[in-house]
């Protein structure tokens, strides 16, 4: 029996190969697979973050299957996909929780001093005179923009430190305790915190930009674990250096990796590299989910994890 051909699309899913093996034949990109190679491709395995070119795509004739290993899959033409009858899965919400710890965790890091108060310490600042006063997590405001799995999972984090919740998504949603703001500029204006958690596309690029940042004001903390693009990032840096923002607690950035020269002498921000959903045990659940994304599609069964068209938010 002739086993389904995989081609992996990025070096960072090299790890996946003795697993995709099992039942299946595999090609690497990135070790340039000849053209007759990938014109026998039945399935791709990608990275969602990353751009899926149509050039690609018109050089496998075969193909059916788009399978992303990453919760995210914005990298990925759905219409196109779509109007080639490929099915495009992803690993749904694997990482959720994993997230909502993180971002509760950079609130932390900077509402609370954390990071900049352990340099403080090693660089042998600390003296009774200096002591801070950090600002406390309960009766904070949090504005949630984007309420899927992940945007869910901070509010139930921040409920339960107490924490003031309100939201702003696309669409309304009945079954949420949290009041929805009219519009992100409304929430942002209402917050102490704006949690970006948004899924993205090109129709919301840049949706945090500089009337958003100004809403959010002096005081305000931006936390964005979603995707770089969603954030005006020369306009943050602008609000940054002129104290129209309070600070930010970043995860992802625009590109990536980020340039760190342009955070070097910004002290107000705590940044970590795209390491939110990163944990052994949500990429155990992404690889599962993966396989079993492929077992089904080639058995002709229900996508376990589709992706469902012109979804915005995470979840």
């Amino acid at each position: 029996m002739t086993r389904p051909l995989l081609l992996v699309g990025q070096p960072l899913l090299a790890p996946l190969l003795p697993l995709l093996r099992t039942d299946h034949d595999v090609i690497a990109l990135w070790e340039t697979p000849a053209s007759d190679q990938l014109r026998k491709v039945d399935a791709l395995v990608w990275a969602g973050e990353f751009p899926l070119g149509r050039d690609l795509m018109d050089a496998m004739p075969r193909l059916t299957l788009i399978a992303c290993f990453t919760v995210g899959y914005d990298g990925v033409d759905l219409p196109l996909a779509r109007e080639r009858g490929i099915a495009v899965a992803h690993a749904g919400n694997a990482n959720a929780e994993d997230v909502a710890d993180h971002a509760i965790g950079l609130m932390l890091a900077h509402r609370r001093w954390i990071v900049a108060g352990d340099r403080h310490l090693r660089a042998g600042a600390w003296t009774i005179e200096s002591k801070m006063r950090t600002r406390s997590m309960n009766g904070a405001r949090l504005g949630i923009v984007g309420m899927g799995a992940i945007g869910i999972a901070v509010a139930e984090r921040a409920q339960a430190m107490k924490m003031k919740i309100g939201w702003w998504g696309p669409r309304p949603k009945s079954d949420l305790p949290w009041p929805r703001a009219d519009d992100v500029a409304a929430l942002a204006r209402d917050s102490d915190i704006l949690l970006v958690a948004a899924r993205a596309d090109e129709r919301n690029r840049g949706m945090i930009d500089a009337a958003i940042l100004d809403a959010l004001g002096p005081d305000g903390l931006l936390v964005n674990v979603a995707r770089g693009q969603l954030v005006d990032e020369s306009a943050l840096i602008a609000a940054l250096r002129s104290g129209r923002l309070g600070g930010a607690a970043l995860d992802v950035f625009d590109p990536e990796p980020t340039d760190p020269a342009r955070w070097a002498d910004l002290p107000n921000v705590v940044l970590t590299p795209h390491t939110g959903g990163a944990t052994h045990e949500a990429v155990g659940r992404m690889a599962e989910t993966l396989m079993a994304n492929l077992a089904a599609h080639f058995a002709g069964l229900p996508l376990p994890s589709p992706v469902a068209d012109m979804m915005l938010e995470r979840g």
